[in-house]
């Protein structure tokens, strides 16, 4: 009898293990068939783009959309200004930040639980709602055209997030190593700098990411705030990308943009994918 049951489960464990496969090969189809198809798309001649039926995989390939992008608008600029905001906005998160996710983790503030429930609100708000105010803002400060319209409320957007991830790390780490520090000699600051975010290395790459994507991709801000060509971002220049003909969308061009936008990203996310999964798995096993 044992026998029998023995051969049912050794039959039925390849059947299970090639669903499994089947099952992971079409969700990484599902996720994948629109990256691939906007590849595919900027390297397409004009003809297979608007050729019916579709051409999935065509015959020839061309790099002429990536070129127009660089002859007849300024693309380098539009990439520098997305990563010059980006990264700025989300340096001063995590400036600001991290002392302030420290001092609701160990200083035991006065009125702390309507602190964090204020930064948990804040989180929670739609940011699109606060666009008429900024914009009256800007209007008064003449902040128009300028890289701080765009980077001050992408901090402050993202602040209140950056806050709530680095305070949880900050309540997983031992207070002994701290107390230690203080007896050699450590006073906040150094501990903080020296001690303490070394330690948290992988919150602050997850936040870090997390932080810098947002302000990469916003789109609304940086339409209404940025009027001039020459400071416009990656996601204002694809939507605006045009072509010869007014009735023609150039479909080869916004694919190529778009993979180029992408491609930051990607490798961003790449080189730090080690800290990012240390970053969101920390704290789901005690011990």
């Amino acid at each position: 009898m044992s026998s029998v049951q023995s051969k049912k489960e050794a039959g039925s464990f390849p059947r299970t293990k090639v669903w499994l496969w089947i099952s992971v090969v079409l969700i990484a189809v599902f996720f994948a068939a629109p990256i691939l198809w906007q590849i595919l798309t900027s390297v397409k001649l004009n003809e297979d783009i608007t050729a019916i039926p579709n051409v999935y995989f065509p015959s020839k390939f061309t790099v002429e959309h990536y070129q127009s992008l660089f002859s007849r608008r300024p693309f380098l600029a539009y990439i520098f200004n997305s990563a010059f905001v980006a990264s700025i906005s989300t340096i001063l998160c995590l400036v600001v930040g991290s002392p302030a996710a420290y001092g609701l983790a160990r200083m035991n503030l006065p009125g702390e639980k309507l602190i964090l429930t204020g930064i948990l609100i804040v989180t929670l708000f739609p940011y699109v709602l606060l666009f008429l105010g900024l914009l009256e803002i800007v209007k008064a400060v003449g902040l128009g055209n300028n890289y701080l319209a765009l980077i001050l409320p992408y901090t402050a957007i993202n602040l209140p997030l950056t806050i709530l991830v680095m305070r949880s790390f900050f309540l997983q780490l031992p207070k002994d190593l701290e107390d230690a520090a203080k007896i050699d000699g450590y006073k906040t600051w150094g501990m903080l700098v020296n001690i303490v975010l070394p330690m948290t290395l992988p919150a602050l790459a997850t936040t870090g990411i997390l932080t810098f994507i947002f302000a990469w991709n916003e789109y609304i801000f940086a339409l209404t705030f940025i009027t001039e060509e020459a400071k416009k971002t990656i996601p204002v220049a694809t939507a605006q990308l045009g072509s010869a003909n007014l009735f023609d969308i150039p479909y080869g061009s916004i694919a190529a943009a778009t993979v180029l936008g992408t491609l930051p990203l990607v490798i961003l996310v790449l080189i730090f994918q080690r800290q990012i999964v240390q970053g969101l798995t920390a704290g789901a096993v005690k011990g």
